[in-house]
């Protein structure tokens, strides 16, 4: 899978996994330098709370673009040290 804005891909994994329709990809997939941590949080009832970033390319930000689960609940472990993306990021087949 491969997630793209303003034309640049910004992260590449065969290893993402997809929870509620979301591809979580493995930090260490996204290019270096794309993700600036955001002060906004969510809290979703079965995942923990959420942590979000900006995604900076080209000298343009797209606010709170992505989104992450540093300390998900034991349940839902495997989405930990990943990130997804929504806010105009393609995120598509590779």
């Amino acid at each position: 899978m491969r997630a793209i804005w303003n034309g640049v891909t910004i992260a590449e994994s065969d290893d993402t996994i997809v929870v509620e329709g979301n591809h979580y990809f493995p930090l260490e997939s996204v290019e270096p330098g794309v993700l600036h941590r955001s002060a906004m949080k969510s809290v979703c009832p079965w995942k923990g709370l959420a942590s979000y970033y900006h995604v900076e390319v080209g000298g343009e930000r797209n606010r709170n673009a992505a989104w992450a689960y540093r300390h998900p609940y034991p349940w839902i472990r495997k989405i930990k040290n990943r990130v997804a993306f929504w806010n105009g990021v393609d995120v598509r087949p590779g």
